[in-house]
């Protein structure tokens, strides 16, 4: 018997052992538009760290940076 190949095997596309992809990571600067899933348009306030805050109407919200609810207009 040969010993199996230590090759890369193809995951399905629904495998929970494929690699997940990593989020890209928009550079949001002070008054930048942006869009969220949830809370809708709004206009970056502050930036601190790797979080920022973002005025949605009368609401403040802080949003991680890294977000993927979170986009750039």
């Amino acid at each position: 018997m040969r010993p199996r190949s230590s090759a890369n095997k193809p995951h399905l596309p629904n495998s929970p052992f494929r690699a997940q992809p990593t989020p890209e990571v928009h550079p949001f600067e002070v008054n930048d538009r942006v869009t969220h899933d949830r809370h809708g348009l709004g206009s970056v306030v502050r930036i601190t760290g790797d979080r920022m805050e973002v005025r949605f109407g009368q609401i403040m919200v802080s949003v991680a940076r890294n977000s993927t609810k979170i986009h750039p207009l």
